[in-house]
């Protein structure tokens, strides 16, 4: 996908929304382009609120932390932008210390701690290995709450 269209995404948004930054980041969910499809889904209808990322890797990319009031464009699988997220919450916390709630708000699988902590343990074990270091419980956690700013869902805006 373009840059062309996620620019033009984010002048349609700013339209509706005209006091926003002009400034915002694009991403996929996920780490595959059927992951990033189904979470872009989940987003859309409502069901995913929260996302969790591994803190070192912000540190190794070189990527700012996310903050309140920062604007995403959210890819799906093919790179093509689907919503407009505005970060309301942020917390840096130990991977063991994730709550329920936070499980429940990211919208996957059965929603359960249990379930979330097993698939994003895995993930953050892929990623640690990829820089020769080990997954333990205590390693940081960027928590991030969001909300869906566009498309408005109901109304058609294109």
């Amino acid at each position: 996908m373009s840059q062309e269209r996620i620019d033009e995404y984010w002048r349609q948004f700013k339209k509706i929304s005209p006091n926003a930054p002009d400034t915002y980041d694009a991403w996929p969910f996920g780490s595959s382009k059927q992951h990033a499809d189904d979470l872009a889904q989940l987003v859309l209808e409502g069901k995913k609120t929260a996302t969790s990322s591994n803190y070192i890797m912000y540190q190794v990319e070189s990527d700012s932390i996310p903050y309140v009031g920062l604007y995403n464009i959210i890819l799906d699988g093919n790179d093509a932008p689907v919503a407009i997220l505005k970060t309301v919450e942020v917390n840096i916390m130990p991977f063991e210390e994730v709550s329920e709630e936070h499980a429940y708000l990211e919208g996957e699988g059965d929603r359960s701690l249990k379930y979330w902590r097993k698939v994003h343990q895995a993930f953050f074990e892929r990623e640690l290995n990829e820089i020769n270091q080990t997954f333990n419980e205590q390693i940081l956690v960027v928590c991030e709450r969001f909300e869906l700013v566009y498309p408005i869902i109901g109304k058609n805006l294109d």
